[in-house]
């Protein structure tokens, strides 16, 4: 080959290494595009483990951890359960060996053994005629509301289900002024240092309530931008039109922060508020804002670090969970979709964190089950990651 020619086919090669540099380097930043750092987590498809006694769950509708990472949720067996179908064994007379409702309130070990079940009617208290969210307070004691007709009442329970107290009665009107009943109250969550429950309060009506954690009585409330609640009906949500400046029903979870911030689940409007202790808006993100019907923002959990860096939201219409930045309030991944195999969703509706940052979730309508997201630490995932399973 003379010297011409090897000159031509080195700077051929050349140009084409050069080319394949920047094509790769093109891949490169494509790739770092669809991809960010934040927590990962993958299902455990083999928690909790078999329910005894030929249990089976109704729709799942609450779920909170106990100072020994014990999960607690609550379920509408009785009223969701088909006795053809699904508990012939409760039916009158039995039909067949096997089904029977659970207990609605289990409490689940963190191998996932059922350590105890209760609840239901009893005396000195009315159980809601359809209860909805669970929470733990500081002393292990278990909160209830309920978002059945007439449950404008909250019931608060010792850990192995013996009354506390029932703060405000059954079967009264609904006002969202109101200071002394609830409007079928949401769920619960604590300011322990402040001694203060928040209610997201919530099916009826439309607002924030901060309650004082002994006595029950109302301190202070709130509607949509700090605004004083309007029981005003603005008819369904549109995505293309203003936004309206009160919240829509239900209002879905009222999660105070470690900085002293209120984290509100707006939910068929699509979109979380954030508020001072006060009650005075702060700011506002919307998710997935084409979402209609059942809306996008079910319920909040926050990162277990000390800084609570990262906020999980639940979204059973889309049926995923999304990953965000706290205070930006940027989603930076999301898991999960549609269907009934281990990590996937149907009607995600509720979620904690326990002390090692793994995420528990329940599901309503027909997905009935909880399952468990172990915490895999902080690195790179996908803006999508899909179904999170277990890698071989």
């Amino acid at each position: 080959m003379t010297r011409r020619r090897k000159l031509i086919v080195f700077g051929a090669l050349a140009g084409l290494f050069a080319v394949l540099g920047v094509g790769q380097a093109v891949l490169d930043a494509a790739t770092q595009a669809q991809t960010v750092r934040a927590p990962r987590f993958e299902v455990d498809p083999m928690w909790p483990k078999p329910l005894p006694n030929q249990w089976i769950l109704g729709s799942a509708i609450g779920v909170g951890i106990d100072s020994k990472d014990h999960v607690f949720i609550i379920h509408r067996g009785d009223s969701t359960l088909d006795q053809r179908t699904e508990a012939g064994a409760a039916a009158n007379p039995p039909i067949a060996s096997c089904c029977r409702a659970a207990p609605p309130v289990i409490e689940f070990d963190p191998e996932g053994n059922v350590v105890n079940a209760w609840g239901g009617p009893g005396t000195g208290y009315t159980w809601p005629r359809s209860n909805h969210g669970l929470a733990l307070d500081n002393k292990d004691n278990v909160w209830i509301g309920g978002n059945g007709t007439g449950d404008t009442h909250l019931l608060k329970f010792t850990h192995d289900g013996k009354l506390l107290q029932q703060f405000s009665q059954a079967g009264l009107p609904y006002n969202s002024s109101s200071k002394t009943s609830f409007g079928r109250v949401a769920k619960v969550a604590f300011d322990v240092a402040a001694n203060e429950a928040y209610l997201a309060d919530g099916y009826s009506h439309k607002r924030v309530a901060v309650i004082d954690m002994t006595t029950g009585a109302m301190k202070r409330l709130w509607g949509a931008y700090g605004n004083v609640p309007s029981d005003s009906n603005y008819g369904p949500y549109n995505p293309d039109a203003p936004l309206i400046p009160q919240f829509r029903t239900p209002v879905h979870c009222a999660e105070p922060s470690v900085d002293g911030l209120i984290y509100v689940c707006d939910r068929p409007n699509d979109r979380i508020q954030v508020f001072q202790k006060d009650g005075k808006f702060v700011k506002e993100v919307r998710i997935a804002p084409r979402t209609l019907g059942d809306g996008s923002v079910w319920d909040i959990a926050f990162s277990r670090d000390p800084q609570q860096t990262y906020l999980y939201l639940a979204d059973g219409k889309n049926e995923k969970i999304y990953v965000m930045d706290r205070k930006s309030l940027e989603i930076l991944t999301s898991f999960g979709g549609g269907g009934r195999q281990p990590g996937q969703f149907f009607g995600v509706h509720s979620i904690v964190t326990d002390t090692k940052g793994n995420i528990y979730t329940t599901e309503t309508y027909e997905g009935k089950r909880l399952q468990k997201f172990v915490y895999k630490g902080v690195g790179s995932v996908k803006r999508d990651q899909g179904v999170v399973w277990p890698k071989r």
